[in-house]
This record gives structure tokens, C-alpha cells and sequence, in this order.
């Protein structure tokens, strides 16, 4: 049995980020094409993590700057490596590089981060001048294919950054298709009430956007819907977010949500007021599953419908989103086609059984032509000679630095 091995960002969450969603997906995939799959992260675990026991998935604690890595990877030569994010690939990248040449090495971008920090700081030089983008293209570079999560940012790479096509695959949320007997099982629009935002504050787009909503959005929508309430949930909330709670204008600052599907599929309306951010929404994306009709921005909606109408109403003016939230929650008929256009998004644009051809496809070619696929890419062998050598240094300096202070430690005990 084949090996893939994960090297995580973080452990995954999936009731507390899209991402942790993203990640139980990509490793569902590789279960039902019979690999043997290895979780390894230098993460610490909260209490919301998935139970990868469960899903006869090992998990492995590994550490920066440390040469145990090299005598595991040395053994355990797995077929593919999978990058949580660009910033594993810059910490392991090389390693795997040295000692275990043969594997594909995988990009999952989940966004792209620097598109995420360029829209936060609104600025007004050109994206290429970002130092957040030159690591993380060149991180791109240095893996043998890369999944890019929207289609959008795919047009982003081939057309502002020329990076090449057999780089890179568009793998968006890999979901179930919803059928007509899980629809009649929902609750209908009298059934539901009440306003939900949700969204993890360890993610600073989901920070602004509950502050923007609180402060300029819904006093527009209490003075028409006095009895609604607006629930915010997510996990890891801040005290300043905390401090946002305010029961006399019904605003609820709710926390982590035990189980997030239900409290969006109970609520009337999801609100995602985002500013700034990249990739998939997926609180969005989950709205639609949960047959949650939405309002949200054009940053927050990007992406996701293609050429389909949204599940609600894009607005990125707070008048404007107010009226249009206000409008949802009220008109039961425009409520009930919002909804509908919810589930043909979902099915129209997210079947994984079309995502999982398209991956495993992408795999076949590369374990029979990865020696061609990596001569093509001259700049990525460029970058990564360069990686290595920068890299190598910097980290043996540090396991010295380490073993040294150790010394130190052990001496005075």
C-alpha cells in the first residue's frame, strides 16, 4: 500500500475552519484510493480536533529544525508528500528534497496567503512587489503540483504570474451533491429564525468582518427587524470580540459552535460582511449545504457561484446589504429561491467524484513522468538549489544553537 504523507499547518478542526474541512477532504480522498495516510505536524492539539484514530489515519508529532525529521522521512519513503500551506513546504520542503527524492511533492495552497495580506493592507502597489508572494509562488515552484482552491486566484497565477499550467491543479471543496429527500428534511423558512454569522477569529477577514457588521450594519437592520437576533459564532474569539456581545441590541456574541451545520441550518439568514480575504468561503459554501440563504460582499462571494445566480444577495455597501438582508429574512418567496440556488451551486460546481478524476489523473502522470514533469520546471530547480542551501544552513545553525543551550541546561543540572 502507497504512502502519503501530510505535513500539517495545524491539526484539523473541521468544526472550526474551512480549512480543517479542506484538510478532512483531501484525506478522505486518499483513504478511498487505498493509501496509507501519515498526519505529521509540529502543532500542538486543541480540544477540536478530528479524531484521526477514528478514520485509521496516524498521526506523527514532529519537530523544526531537527534532524529526527530526516531519519523519518528516510525510512518511510512515501509516495507523496503533501504541503499544508506554503509555509511547511519552506520548513520540510528541503528535507524531503534530500532524503526522499522520489516522492511528489504536493502544494495544498488552501488560499493564497498573499493575496489575503495584499487586500488587508488595501495597497496600492503592484501584487509582484509583495514579499509575501515571492515566497509563496516560490513555493509553488518547488513542489511538483500545486491545488488551488479558486478559480480566480488559477487566472491570478497563469496571467499575472505566469506560472505554468502543468504546475498547478483547480481543486476546489470536494462535497457530497445534496439529493431531493435530504432537502424535504430541512427546516423551512417559518421554521427558522434569526440571523447567523460565523467564522473562526484566529482569521483576521472573519475579525473585521464581525466588527463591520456590529458597528455599521446591523443597527441598520434592528430598526426594521426589531425581534430578529444576530448570532455569532466561531471559534477562538478574542475579548475584543467578546466585548462586541450586547444582549440589549441583540447581538450575541455565541462563541465555538459545538455543532456549526445546525445552528446554520436553524437560522434564517447567514451574514458574511468580509472586506478582504482570498480563496473559498467556506462558511458560505456551508450555508448553501445547510439551505441557509446569504448575504455577503464581492470578496466573500468570489469564486464561489461562477456564472450562477448567488444563493441571496451580494452587496458591499452597508445600506445596501442591510436592505438586502432585511428583504431576505422577510419575503418567504425570494427566500425559497435563494435557497434553491444554493443546492445548484453545490451540485453544479462541487461534486468531488468530478475533483477526484481530476487529482487522480494529475497523479497518474506524475508517477510515470515525474522526471520529465521536474526537468520542465527549470525555475523550480533553481529555487529549490537555492532553498536548500539557504535553508540547510539557517536550520543546522539552529540545531547547533539548540544542542548548545542543552549543553548548558544539562551542565548546570
Amino acid at each position: 500500500m502507497p504512502t502519503v504523507l501530510v505535513i500539517g499547518y495545524v491539526w484539523p478542526e473541521p468544526n472550526s475552519s474551512a480549512a480543517g474541512k479542506r484538510m478532512l477532504q483531501l484525506l478522505e480522498y486518499f483513504k478511498l484510493t487505498q493509501y496509507k495516510v501519515i498526519f505529521a505536524t509540529t502543532a500542538t492539539p486543541s480540544n477540536n480536533v478530528a479524531n484521526l484514530e477514528e478514520l485509521d489515519i496516524e498521526s506523527v508529532k514532529i519537530e523544526l529544525n531537527n534532524p529526527s525529521f530526516d531519519i523519518y522521512i528516510q525510512h518511510l519513503q512515501p509516495e507523496i508528500v503533501l504541503f499544508d500551506r506554503f509555509m511547511m513546504e519552506e520548513q520540510f520542503g528541503w528535507r524531503v528534497t534530500k532524503n526522499s527524492s522520489s516522492s511528489i511533492k504536493i502544494l495544498d495552497t488552501e488560499d493564497l496567503h498573499f493575496l489575503r495580506g495584499f487586500r488587508e493592507k488595501n495597497n496600492s502597489e503592484s501584487i509582484l512587489n509583495s514579499e509575501l508572494a515571492k515566497r509563496e509562488v516560490a513555493s509553488i515552484y518547488r513542489c511538483d503540483v500545486s491545488l488551488i482552491i479558486s478559480e480566480n486566484e488559477m487566472k491570478l497565477l497563469l496571467e499575472t504570474f505566469n506560472i505554468p499550467e502543468d504546475l498547478l491543479i483547480f481543486l476546489p471543496f470536494l462535497l457530497t451533491p445534496i439529493n431531493e429527500e435530504q432537502i424535504a428534511l430541512l427546516p423551512s423558512f417559518e421554521e427558522r429564525q434569526h440571523f447567523v454569522s460565523i467564522g473562526n477569529f484566529k482569521h483576521k477577514p472573519n475579525v473585521d468582518a464581525v466588527k463591520f457588521l456590529k458597528s455599521d450594519i446591523w443597527p441598520l437592520i434592528r430598526k426594521d427587524l426589531s425581534n430578529a437576533e444576530m448570532n455569532i459564532y466561531g471559534a477562538y474569539p478574542t475579548a475584543a470580540i467578546g466585548q462586541l456581545n450586547n444582549s440589549k441590541e441583540k447581538f450575541h456574541v455565541r462563541g465555538w459552535a459545538k455543532n456549526a451545520e445546525e445552528v446554520v441550518t436553524n437560522s434564517r439568514v447567514s451574514l458574511a460582511a468580509l472586506r478582504f480575504g482570498a480563496g473559498l468561503k467556506g462558511k458560505l459554501v456551508e450555508a448553501m449545504q445547510c439551505g441557509t440563504p446569504t448575504i455577503t460582499t464581492n470578496i466573500g462571494a468570489e469564486g464561489i457561484a461562477g456564472n450562477l445566480p448567488w444563493n441571496g444577495f451580494i452587496e458591499d455597501n452597508p445600506k445596501a446589504f442591510a436592505e438586502a438582508a432585511i428583504q431576505l429574512y422577510n419575503t418567504k418567496s425570494i427566500w425559497q429561491k435563494s435557497q434553491s440556488n444554493g443546492f445548484n451551486i453545490i451540485n453544479s460546481r462541487y461534486n468531488k467524484n468530478t475533483f477526484y478524476n481530476t487529482l487522480k489523473n494529475k497523479l497518474s502522470f506524475l508517477k510515470a513522468n515525474l522526471k520529465a514533469h521536474r526537468s520542465n520546471n527549470f525555475t523550480g530547480a533553481m529555487l529549490m538549489h537555492h532553498r536548500v542551501k539557504s535553508t540547510q544552513h539557517l536550520s543546522k545553525y539552529i540545531e547547533a544553537k539548540n544542542k548548545l543551550e542543552t549543553f548548558k541546561n544539562s551542565s548546570k543540572n
